[in-house]
C-alpha cells in the first residue's frame, strides 16, 4: 500500500471517530476532510490525490445542488399549507382503533414522504398527532415512532424521496452509468412499505413504550402557573444571604429563575447568588387560591415571605413543550447572546438533547436542531410563540392568522409534479428541473427569497460536499478498491459461487446500515457507493443492484435516534429512551434487510 492510501484511511477512520463522538459537529468534521484534501494534494502535487480543480469540483456535483432545490420545494409545500391540507383530515381518524389507526397513518404519511422532504413532514404532523393521542386516550409514545418511521419508508420509493438516494444517483452518473429513474426505487420501496406497515400494525403496540411526554401528563390546572417577578425590599432579612438561606428555594410552590440586578441578568447558580436590596427576582409560583371549581385565580407571596419581597407583576403562565426547528435561527447560539426571555417572552425551564435532561446553567447552554424546550410563559405569549417558525409547540396544533392562498397553493403542487413528471420522461435532468421549479416558486412569491435560502439545509450540503470529496480521494487512490477486495475475499472464503453476489450484496448493505445508525446518512452513501462499484466492476458485476441495496440500507434506519433526522426530533417529543428505539427499530433493520436482499437481485440482475 502506497503513503496515499495509508493517508486516506487515516483521515477516514478520524471522520468517522468525530462523526461518532460529535466533539464537533458533522458539519464541521466534513469542512475539516475537505480542507486537508485540499491543502495536502496543493503541498505534495501527487497525482494520486485529486487535483485541486478535483477536489474543488464537489460545489459543482449535481446531487448537493438538486437537494439544495428540493428543501426550497418542500419548504414552499409547507408554507403555502399543502401539507397542514393533507393531515386536517387525520383528525376524522380518531375514532379507529390503534391498529387501523396505525395502518392509515403509516401509508399516509409514507405517501406524503415519497415526494416531499421527510422533515417537514414530521415537524408539522407531531403535534397533529400529540392532539389525537389525547383524543384517542393513547400515550404519545405510542404514535411518534411509527409517524418517524413510515417518513423513512416512504422516502425509499422514490429519487426525491430523501437526499441520500438523488446522492446515490448523483454519484452513480458521475461514475459513467445511468442515474436513478424518478420512479425505479419504488420496486424495493413499496415491498419495504408494506413489510413496515404490518410490522408496525401487528407489533408495535407491544414493542412501543408507554410514556408521556412532562406536559401531557399534567392536568390543565398543573400546567398553569405564575410568572411572578419581585423585588428584594429595603432592610429585608434576604440582604446578604441567598435563595438557600432564605428558604426560597426550598419552597414547594415557588421556583426562582432568574435574579436581574441594576437591569443584568445574573449568571451562576441562583440559589447560591448572595441577595442585595432592589435586585429583582423572577419567580415561577403554583397557584395559592383557587376558585369555586376548583381552579387556579390568583397567586399571593406565602406570608414568610410577604415582609421581604414586593410582587411587581404577577401574571398567569402555561407550561409547554417545544422543539427548536430546523432552520432557526438562534440554533448555536446561548440564551444570553439572543435574548431569550425578552425576544419570545418565555422562560426556559428546561432542555431534552438526546434523552439527557439539561436544567442546570442553561444560560450556558448552545441551543441545537431538535432540541426539546419546557418553556414557560403567558397565555399571550404562547399565543405569539406559535406564529413563530423558530419553535415548534408540540403541545397545540399551529393555527394560521390567515387563510392559505389558493394559488400559491396550486402553484406549489403544480412545481413538484412537474418536477416529477420533467424528471420521469427524461425531459431534462432533474437538477434543471428542480432550478426551474424553484425559480417559478419564487417568482410567484410562494416562497421569499430570504425563506428559501433558510429552508437549505447548510450543514447536510456540508456533509456531502465533505465526504464527496472523501469518496473522491479514496477511489483515485485505490482505497476504495482494496476496500473491495477485503471484503470480497472475506466472502469467497466460506461463501458457494453461486451465492457469492447475494452474499456480498448482504454484506455491502448491512455496512452501510451500521454506518447510517451512527454516521450521517449522506456520509455513509457517500462513502459506500464508491466501493460498491468498485466491488461490483472487480468481480464482472453490474453495480446497480449495489448501488440501491446502499440508497435503501442508509435510509431505512431505525435503530438509533440519531440514525436519521426524524428519530431525532421524535426523541425528545415522545418522551423516549436510547433502548426504546432498539427494541422496535432492530426488528424493523432485520427485515427491511431481508426485504431488500431478497428483492433486489430479483428486479436488479448481477
Amino acid at each position: 500500500m502506497t503513503w496515499e492510501i495509508y493517508f486516506v484511511f487515516g483521515l477516514l477512520g478520524l471522520s468517522i471517530y468525530s462523526f461518532i463522538h460529535e466533539r464537533i459537529s458533522p458539519d464541521l468534521t466534513a469542512l475539516t476532510v475537505l480542507g486537508i484534501l485540499v491543502f495536502v494534494s496543493m503541498i505534495t502535487g501527487v497525482n494520486t490525490l485529486p487535483s485541486l480543480e478535483a477536489t474543488l469540483g464537489v460545489f459543482a456535483h449535481p446531487a448537493p445542488i438538486t437537494i439544495a432545490g428540493m428543501f426550497i420545494v418542500s419548504t414552499a409545500l409547507e408554507k403555502t399549507g399543502v401539507i397542514k391540507g393533507i393531515t386536517n383530515n387525520l383528525g376524522r381518524l380518531s375514532q379507529l382503533s390503534y391498529k387501523r389507526f396505525i395502518f392509515v397513518m403509516v401509508l399516509g404519511v409514507a405517501a406524503a414522504s415519497a415526494f416531499v422532504n421527510n422533515t417537514p413532514v414530521v415537524i408539522v404532523l407531531m403535534p397533529v398527532i400529540l392532539t389525537l393521542a389525547k383524543s384517542m386516550n393513547i400515550a404519545s409514545s405510542k404514535l411518534l415512532i411509527p409517524l418517524s418511521y413510515a417518513s423513512i419508508l416512504g422516502g425509499t420509493c422514490t429519487l426525491i424521496g430523501t437526499s441520500t438516494n438523488l446522492l446515490a444517483s448523483g454519484i452513480l452518473t458521475q461514475s459513467g452509468y445511468d442515474p436513478i429513474g424518478m420512479f425505479e426505487l419504488a420496486s424495493i420501496g413499496l415491498p419495504l412499505v408494506f413489510a413496515g406497515t404490518i410490522f408496525l400494525v401487528f407489533f408495535g403496540n407491544r414493542l412501543l413504550p408507554h410514556r408521556e411526554t412532562l406536559t401531557a401528563i399534567l392536568s390543565e390546572n398543573e400546567r398553569k402557573e405564575f410568572i411572578t417577578e419581585v423585588f428584594v425590599r429595603p432592610n429585608s432579612d434576604f440582604i446578604g444571604s441567598n435563595a438557600n438561606d432564605s428558604g426560597l428555594a426550598k419552597h414547594r410552590s415557588i421556583r426562582l429563575i432568574e435574579i436581574i440586578r441594576r437591569g443584568v441578568v445574573m449568571k451562576g447558580k441562583l440559589n447560591e447568588i448572595e441577595l442585595r436590596e432592589g435586585d429583582r427576582l423572577l419567580l415561577a409560583c403554583r397557584p395559592t387560591q383557587t376558585n369555586g371549581n376548583g381552579n387556579a385565580s390568583s397567586f399571593q407571596l406565602p406570608e414568610e415571605f410577604e415582609n421581604n419581597l414586593g410582587i411587581i407583576s404577577s401574571n398567569e403562565g402555561l407550561v409547554i413543550e417545544g422543539i427548536v426547528a430546523p432552520h432557526a435561527q438562534f440554533i448555536g447560539k446561548t440564551l444570553e447572546e439572543i435574548n431569550f426571555r425578552q425576544q419570545f417572552r418565555m422562560v426556559l425551564v428546561a432542555i431534552h438533547r438526546k434523552g439527557i435532561n439539561l436544567r442546570d446553567s442553561l444560560n450556558e447552554v448552545r441551543l441545537q436542531e431538535g432540541d426539546t424546550l419546557l418553556l414557560m410563559g403567558s397565555i399571550d405569549a404562547v399565543e405569539n410563540l406559535e406564529s413563530s417558525d423558530q419553535i415548534i409547540i408540540l403541545d397545540r396544533v399551529h393555527k394560521e392568522k390567515k387563510p392559505p392562498s389558493r394559488f400559491k397553493q396550486t402553484i406549489s403542487v403544480l412545481t413538484i409534479l412537474g418536477i416529477v413528471l420533467l424528471a420521469s420522461f427524461h425531459v431534462i435532468p432533474i437538477v434543471a428541473a428542480v432550478i426551474f421549479g424553484v425559480s417559478v416558486l419564487l417568482i410567484s412569491r410562494c416562497l421569499e427569497p430570504s425563506e428559501a435560502y433558510q429552508s437549505v439545509h447548510w450543514p447536510i450540503l456540508s456533509i456531502i460536499f465533505g465526504m464527496l470529496a472523501l469518496g473522491q480521494a479514496m477511489t483515485s487512490t485505490g482505497a476504495s478498491n482494496l476496500i473491495a477486495e477485503g471484503i470480497a475475499n472475506c466472502v469467497f472464503t466460506f461463501a458457494p459461487v453461486a451465492l457469492q453476489p447475494i452474499i456480498l450484496l448482504a454484506v455491502v448493505y448491512l455496512i452501510t446500515s451500521a454506518f447510517t445508525e451512527f454516521l450521517s446518512n449522506n456520509a455513509a452513501v457517500a462513502l459506500m457507493i464508491p466501493i460498491a462499484i468498485s466491488l461490483a466492476i472487480n468481480l464482472g458485476l453490474d453495480p446497480r443492484p449495489f448501488v440501491i441495496a446502499t440508497c435503501i440500507a442508509s435510509s431505512a434506519s431505525f435503530a438509533t435516534p440519531i440514525g436519521y433526522q426524524t428519530n431525532t426530533y421524535v426523541y425528545g417529543a415522545g418522551g423516549y429512551r436510547f433502548t426504546d428505539f432498539t427494541k422496535v427499530g432492530l426488528p424493523l433493520n432485520i427485515i427491511c434487510f431481508v426485504v431488500a436482499t431478497l428483492f433486489i437481485p430479483m428486479i436488479w440482475e448481477f
